[in-house]
């Protein structure tokens, strides 16, 4: 049955098949890193959030410089060639991982690995342009949904791992993970290649004489700021955790029982909220989603037991399950395909940029605020960002 699929689906279950096993190695990460930098010798519960956010967050500046320039070789030379070399890139660099001796290692580490990874910068536009419009909603939720049935179960696996093998192994398996990713991707096709060398020569489109120009940087702006407060939460959850279960064994195991809450809320309904997209508009969606996510927030603040904080955290995952598949979605829609690279390349930088901000600040308004109130803040992110997409992209998009 497989030979008579058309070459975008079968494109698209290879991709997401790829993203799934990345996603369980790199979802792997996030509950274990503050227990990894306090095994490397830093004991101070203020210094291990400033470090995991520092350390979470600093490869999402190389990411942010590479990325549009991975993304505009793409519009040239394809899309396969950068896909397989951000996978083998990220597999090698999370080996390294498993050998780093301070936590300077792994900030190193981190951003070489922006410098030539940007997975996600890759395979996205391949789909976007494979996918015939009318499916794009339901390919990019489709898409979505791998990613977060990984990152699902990642954080249970790794957690569990980490008791059984140990920090450092589990970072070898997350490398291992995406070389698996990487001999995955090599059976992609790509049917619709880079336009011959001979019309380099000829005027391209500016992205400023386009029409929607001002629709596709309010999903710029968008990026930004949801990723910021998404990565504010992400390095320090952990801590959080450890603060309202008090002294009690398997902290990893319960951490990233927590984590995955989120993820398995955005697998349930991701495809079925692209599905939704390709009738009433990604845009709806977008606002709709932005809603719900801040209003999730707050009360996360002031839950007082990890299963409270699993709870929200699924309703969270809701809300994440629409966001990521419709801005995507949306400059799939509003770009022209001699642009679409570097374009998609300039949003995953938008997103980089957002979660390196995100990492970075969160910690240190941990340190400073509590963890508590920074539920809040996220919260009147979400919220205030919402309004201005409202206001935005809904007067700018057809």
């Amino acid at each position: 049955m497989s030979s008579t699929l058309p070459v975008w689906r079968k494109n698209l279950y290879i991709c997401c098949a790829a993203t799934f096993i990345v996603s369980i190695g790199m979802s792997q990460m996030a509950p274990i890193l503050p227990l990894y930098i306090a095994e490397l010798g830093i004991e101070a519960p203020a210094d291990i959030a400033r470090w995991a956010g520092i350390i979470f967050g600093c490869n999402f500046i190389s990411l942010a410089i590479f990325s549009p320039i991975w993304g505009r070789l793409s519009d040239r030379v394809g899309r396969k060639p950068m896909i397989l070399r951000a996978s083998g890139w990220l597999g090698l660099i999370m080996i390294g991982m498993g050998f780093a001796q301070s936590v300077w290692h792994l900030v190193i580490l981190r951003l070489l690995q922006g410098c030539l990874s940007g997975f996600q910068a890759a395979v996205i536009p391949l789909l976007a342009q494979e996918t015939p419009k009318e499916h794009s909603g339901w390919a990019m939720g489709m898409f979505f949904t791998s990613q977060v049935s990984g990152g699902l179960m990642g954080p249970i696996f790794g957690g569990w791992l980490s008791e059984i093998i140990g920090f450092r192994n589990s970072f070898l398996l997350i490398g291992c993970c995406c070389l698996l990713g990487f001999i995955a991707l090599t059976q992609v096709r790509e049917t619709k290649h880079p336009a011959p060398s001979k019309t380099a020569t000829e005027p391209q489109p500016s992205f400023w004489q386009l029409d929607q120009h001002n629709a596709i940087i309010g999903v710029f702006v968008t990026t930004i700021l949801l990723h910021f407060s998404l990565s504010c939460v992400s390095p320090i959850l952990t801590v959080y955790v450890q603060e309202i279960a008090g002294n009690i064994d398997h902290i990893a195991l319960i951490s990233g029982a927590v984590f995955s809450a989120s993820g398995f809320a955005s697998m349930l309904f991701a495809s079925r909220l692209g599905n939704l997209a390709d009738h009433i508009g990604s845009e709806r969606i977008l606002f709709a989603c932005l809603l719900l996510s801040g209003l999730a927030y707050i009360p996360q603040g002031f839950v007082t037991a990890p299963w409270q904080l699993g709870l929200l955290r699924f309703f969270n995952g809701i809300a994440i399950a629409g966001l990521m598949p419709s801005t995507n979605n949306l400059i799939r829609q509003l770009s022209p395909a001699p642009l679409m690279g570097r374009i998609f390349g300039i949003n995953q930088s938008a997103q980089f940029i957002g979660m390196f901000t995100g990492a970075f600040f969160g910690g240190q308004l941990v340190a400073l605020l509590g963890i508590r109130n920074l539920f809040l803040i996220v919260a009147s992110l979400l919220i205030l960002n919402a309004c201005w997409c409202r206001l935005r992209i809904f007067r700018t998009t057809p």
